[in-house]
């Protein structure tokens, strides 16, 4: 299909715009799935990459060339991934494959050597979690001549486990940035460790293997020993190396509690319950409750009464589908985490008013009133909190004994050594982890771009 024939094919197949604000009975899912439609339409409305002359899988920018950051395009395909598998509506699907296949770069491990310049872990991790995502909803597989979105997945795990990237400075963990040029390359952050200590449980979980489990232990264990959660399970944001990583920012943000709370849903499954995993859930779920909900209602303390960067402004959407899969991973917690999401949803469609469709979400949420600020990850964040009340009676994501088709490849990524599996390899795509001791970055570095925060 060409551009031009796929973007037609988009508008064709997308709803009519209806004038007026976004109405939902949040009693009837029937309800919800057309909501989350009109969301959908006009969460797509800010993607270009489908266009003549556009690139396939990133929204507009970076800066200044547009708002949004290269990992933001990853987060939006995650987003879609869970809108297709919740409702069952399959219209932006092609576009969902086309941009999670585009984006994968030479080393098929989501690290394109055009974005180094400003390629952080995390934000690596977000493309690899989407894919991570297909691979347990059984979205569309690709031909096998193409990347597979388990090997995927593996790909960027390998590429974080290696020692230039999980070093030994501040007892462990991963930096910020990849490349030493960049900004925040001395800064060892929980969202970076946080989306790896993610990928690792759920690639344990899939697979079936202790060597993963190994790691997403140690870096849940690192995360909280560096000092990242304290004993209220309170949830910071980081530390620089140069001070052992002791001069802690205790910024707290949403998406940094929320990704490890997933992570620990998938390592409570895959240890059939353990009373630890189950203890921190509670944990992690107390301190969320305590510090990101306003009379239930997600709240974002970081920025709200104040400026909020683009990536902030796309958390709540993250949070809410997280929580959502918890309920499936670590069923104990359905009926306090459903409580939460429903009366977090209830504000934020009230609030979907704007816009020159009378429809438009904003960002502020406990006022239930429009505050004049669009965007993607304003639609994407209501699109989240529409589609994690449809989690009630979901198909759990699959693992590769209970269903699923994706095929792994444990050398995946750009590994120059590897070490023998933890567990005998008995078939190419139900292998076990790789462990990669040395990488290479793929690049030279010609110059620094200026991040948003460091």
């Amino acid at each position: 299909m060409s551009s031009i024939t796929r973007c037609l094919h988009l508008l064709c197949l997308a709803p009519a715009v209806v004038l007026g604000a976004l109405e939902v009975d949040l009693n009837s899912k029937e309800s919800i799935k057309n909501a989350a439609k009109q969301v959908a339409y006009d969460l797509m409305t800010y993607y270009h990459g489908n266009e003549s002359g556009h690139v396939p899988g990133i929204l507009p920018g970076p800066p200044p060339d547009g708002d949004y950051y290269w990992w933001q395009g990853g987060a939006l395909w995650g987003a879609m991934v869970d809108y297709w598998h919740y409702t069952g509506d399959d219209t932006y699907n092609d576009v969902v494959f086309e941009a999670l296949q585009f984006q994968v770069g030479d080393d098929e491990d989501y690290a394109p050597r055009n974005w180094s310049l400003s390629l952080g872990n995390d934000d690596q991790s977000f493309w690899g979690m989407s894919a991570m995502l297909a691979a347990e909803n059984k979205f569309r597989d690709p031909p096998r001549d193409k990347p597979q979105w388990i090997a995927l997945a593996q790909a960027v795990f390998n590429d974080q486990a290696a020692p230039d990237h999980y070093d030994g400075i501040c007892g462990g963990g991963m930096r910020w940035q990849i490349a030493p040029t960049n900004k925040g390359y001395d800064y060892k952050n929980t969202i970076a460790n946080g989306c790896f200590f993610n990928i690792a449980s759920r690639l344990a979980r899939y697979f079936n293997n202790e060597t993963y489990a190994e790691w997403a232990i140690k870096t849940f264990d690192w995360i909280h020993d560096v000092g990242y959660i304290d004993e209220d399970w309170n949830v910071f944001d980081g530390g620089h190396v140069q001070y052992n990583c002791t001069d802690i920012n205790k910024q707290q943000y949403s998406y940094n509690a929320a990704i490890l709370l997933s992570g620990a849903g998938y390592m409570y499954e895959y240890t059939n319950g353990s009373k630890v995993w189950e203890d921190r859930i509670n944990g992690l779920l107390d301190g969320m409750e305590r510090v990101f909900f306003v009379n239930g209602t997600l709240y974002e303390p970081s920025c709200e009464g104040g400026f909020c960067t683009s990536d902030m402004l796309s958390y709540k959407g993250y949070v809410h589908r997280w929580l959502a899969v918890t309920t499936l991973t670590a069923p104990f917690t359905r009926d306090r985490i459903m409580k939460l999401l429903r009366s977090s949803a209830e504000l934020a469609v009230k609030q979907c008013t704007g816009g020159a469709n009378g429809r438009q979400c904003g960002f502020h949420w406990t006022t239930g009133v429009y505050d004049g600020q669009t965007g993607a990850g304003q639609e994407m964040n209501v699109l989240g909190a529409l589609t994690s009340l449809l989690v009630d009676g979901a198909s759990p994501p699959v693992t590769n004994s209970t269903g699923g088709t994706s095929i792994g490849n444990p050398n995946a990524g750009n590994p120059k050594t590897t070490l023998a599996q933890a567990t005998p390899v008995t078939t190419g795509d139900k292998a076990g982890a790789g462990i990669l001791t040395a990488f290479v970055l793929g690049t030279t570095i010609t110059g620094v771009i200026f991040m948003a925060l460091d």
